[in-house]
């Protein structure tokens, strides 16, 4: 038994008070992202939400999701003010793909020593990806793990939910051949494929280069940075999807969110077993980032199965009905471009073909 100064949490690197100033500082930010179905506020046990109300059958959506080695450049650079928007996209553009609405999101931050400054950057970001995705952030958790954690380092984590009728489900059951392909263009990167990128861009032994270094091959009008490139925000595409939604006819039967395992992996998710999708890249704008990673060496191949390639969601749509969806997606400010359609499988095919990107 040790004689000596009694032991206290603080001494053990946890510092209740620092989290509860943490705690003080995001609740208003937190209160912006209230939904009217929302039946209390934050500081309790749990989060209640209400469902919408006049649904027939409604369904819960619910996904899970973080930010990955994308959060090894924000600490870098020692801006944490985005990568909360990328924890938002990464759950709420997936749970879209059902045909769902976002409610409300649970994001859980750790890391080995709590600033309370960081933490309500890295919120401030979370409460614009909320904002924009139009859920609420209803709750979630901040933990303080001394020893797990280099010391500036943390993680990021969430579970969004929503909400659909049983029979608007959109999915691969309502895909046929013949669908129009419609890409919604991403931002970058989004937040796939950084420990390729930054190996890419960063390694002696292949780009050499520095986060504060100009991004190569940009472009006079572009003066970002290497690190201001992998930094920008993954879209959310809500304001398109939420104007799909309300078209008559359910003219939209699936869609698939470009994430980990690009436009190799990602377009079948969304097809029956008996369908592929072909898509000519060549219609779609090469974000400037993907094209300094290739430069480094990335072969095409290796590009299509790791990023998004320039789109960041494919809409599956009816043909007759294609030209009301771009229509629908120009007027919430995120449109769209026609990049491909649905074909009958052969047996033994790929589920995608994919051309145009030299």
């Amino acid at each position: 038994m040790s004689g000596g100064k009694p032991l206290t949490y603080a001494g053990a690197g946890v510092d209740i008070e620092a989290g509860n100033e943490a705690v003080r500082r995001i609740k208003a930010l937190v209160e912006t992202t209230r939904r009217p179905e929302q039946l209390d506020g934050l500081g309790g046990f749990a989060g209640l939400m209400g469902l919408p109300a006049g649904l027939r059958e409604p369904v819960l959506v619910s996904c899970t999701d973080g930010v990955g080695t994308k959060l090894l450049v924000a600490i870098a650079l020692d801006r944490h003010d985005s990568v909360g928007i990328d924890l938002v996209a990464m759950n709420v553009n997936d749970l879209l793909c059902t045909g769902a609405q976002p409610l409300f999101l649970l994001d859980y931050i750790a890391t080995g020593r709590l600033e309370p400054g960081k933490i309500e950057q890295l919120v401030a970001g979370v409460v614009a990806g909320c904002r924009q995705a139009g859920c609420a952030l209803l709750g979630g958790e901040t933990a303080e793990l001394p020893g797990m954690y280099a010391d500036g380092h943390y993680d990021l984590a969430a579970t969004a939910v929503g909400v659909v009728e049983r029979d608007e489900i959109w999915g691969p059951h309502r895909a046929e051949a013949g669908d129009a392909v419609l890409a919604l263009p991403s931002s970058g990167l989004h937040s796939n494929g950084y420990s390729l990128a930054r190996k890419a861009l960063l390694s002696p032994e292949h780009g050499g280069l520095d986060l504060g270094d100009p991004l190569p091959g940009a472009g006079p009008d572009d003066p970002r940075s290497v690190g201001d490139a992998l930094l920008e925000p993954t879209r959310i595409y809500e304001p398109a999807f939420a104007a799909l939604r309300a078209l008559d006819g359910a003219p939209v039967h699936a869609a698939a969110h470009i994430t980990g395992g690009g436009l190799i992996e990602n377009p079948p998710r969304a097809l029956r077993d008996e369908l592929a999708m072909e898509i000519d890249l060549s219609a779609v704008a090469q974000p400037a980032v993907l094209r300094a990673v290739a430069a480094c060496g990335v072969a095409r191949d290796e590009l299509l199965r790791t990023f998004n390639c320039g789109i960041g969601m494919l809409l599956l749509v009816d043909p007759a009905r294609a030209d009301d969806a771009l229509a629908a997606c120009d007027a919430a400010g995120q449109p769209a471009t026609p990049v491909g359609r649905v074909v009958p499988r052969s047996p033994g095919a790929a589920g995608v073909h994919i051309n145009g990107l030299d």
